[in-house]
Parts: structure tokens; C-alpha cells; sequence
């Protein structure tokens, strides 16, 4: 059995300077009015710049494929896949579950990829609509499947914190691909396992 190993890496941007993170921080909490001689705000420029280091550095991974060779031709899905990312508006954060599923082709994944994928896109400022295609997309183009769905869940705090204020309204998003999304019967069979969302 052929075991097909891609490294994936999100797309390249700036590295993050913690210490210009930290300095920012720092000029931040003081424009807000914070106290940073109180012992207990001392250290918070530089738990801030960790905490966003954290949040922002994707981790990459090898993704294992697999020769389908037991011809397995009906939907694999992953529901429910917990996420967190930052609003590239805000920096606030959105959080909420993602169901993703494939129809294959000649190559199968190992399950564990579905649930990393969406962290690798997920740990950057972004979008919710962006961050369904991106990990649409990677499926896609890893795998040559002949169907993908992404649906995400997500509650945003720029929502739910401030401006109108709504907490619990969530934010649906898909992408469709292939077979999933051009064959009725296999769209409605996606949306079915996924809690029928759309």
C-alpha cells in the first residue's frame, strides 16, 4: 500500500516580531488608560504578544493520503470539528464548529487531516467566508476528490460584544464542490450528516 505524504504549510506571510508585539501591546494598554506599574498589569504587554502568537501561527502537518483502494465511493465526513480564528476587522474572536466531508476519488486522507486543516487556515486574521473556501480548496487540491463540502458554524465576538450586540447568532458558511455540489442527491446527503444547515 502507497502512502502519499504533502506537507502543508499555509501560504507564506511576515513572520511575527513578539518583541515588536509585545512594545505594541504595551502602547496599546497605555492609550487605554491601563496601569502598568500595578503589579498585577506588569506583565501583560508581554502575555498579550504570546497569546497572539499563539492564536496566529499555524501549525503544519504532513498530510497522509492513502490509496482508495478498497474503490470506497460514499461520503467520509468529519462533523462538528471545534475552531477558533481572530476577525481580520476586530481581532476579535469567532469561534464554532466545522463539518467537512469528501466524496474521493482515487485517494483517501487520514481523518485525523480534516481536523488540522481547518486549524492551519483558522490561526491567521481572517474571514469566515475565506476561511470555508481555503479549506474547500486544500481538500480539493490534495486529494482530487470527486465532490467536497465545507460548512462552517461560527459565533463572532465583533457581534456579539459590540456593535448590535446579538450573543448566540451564529454565521452559517459553505463550499460546494464537484459532485456535492452539482448532484442533488449527494448535496442533500451532505447537508443531511452536517445537521442540514443550508
Amino acid at each position: 500500500m502507497t502512502i502519499s505524504h504533502l506537507h502543508a504549510v499555509a501560504p507564506a506571510a511576515e513572520p511575527i516580531d513578539p518583541a515588536r508585539v509585545t512594545s505594541a501591546a504595551r502602547e496599546l494598554l497605555l492609550a487605554l488608560g491601563a496601569d502598568l506599574e500595578d503589579e498585577s498589569m506588569r506583565e501583560t504587554p508581554r502575555r498579550m504578544a504570546e497569546t497572539y502568537v499563539e492564536l496566529l501561527t499555524p501549525r503544519p502537518f504532513t498530510a497522509t493520503t492513502f490509496p482508495n483502494d478498497e474503490g470506497y465511493d460514499e461520503l467520509v465526513v468529519a462533523r462538528d470539528i471545534p475552531f477558533h480564528s481572530l476577525c481580520e476587522h476586530h481581532l476579535l474572536p469567532f469561534h464554532g464548529v466545522a463539518h467537512i466531508g469528501y466524496l474521493p476519488g482515487e485517494r483517501i486522507v487520514g481523518l485525523s487531516k480534516l481536523g488540522r486543516v481547518i486549524d492551519l487556515y483558522a490561526r491567521r486574521p481572517q474571514v469566515q467566508e475565506r476561511l470555508t473556501t481555503q479549506v474547500a480548496r486544500w481538500l480539493t487540491d490534495t486529494l482530487e476528490p470527486r465532490g467536497v463540502g465545507v460548512v462552517l458554524e461560527a459565533e463572532h465576538l465583533c457581534m456579539s460584544l459590540r456593535g448590535v450586540q446579538k450573543p448566540g447568532a451564529r454565521t452559517i458558511t459553505s463550499a460546494l464542490h464537484g459532485v456535492v455540489r452539482d448532484d442533488p442527491r449527494t448535496r442533500q446527503e451532505f447537508l443531511t450528516l452536517t445537521g442540514g444547515h443550508l
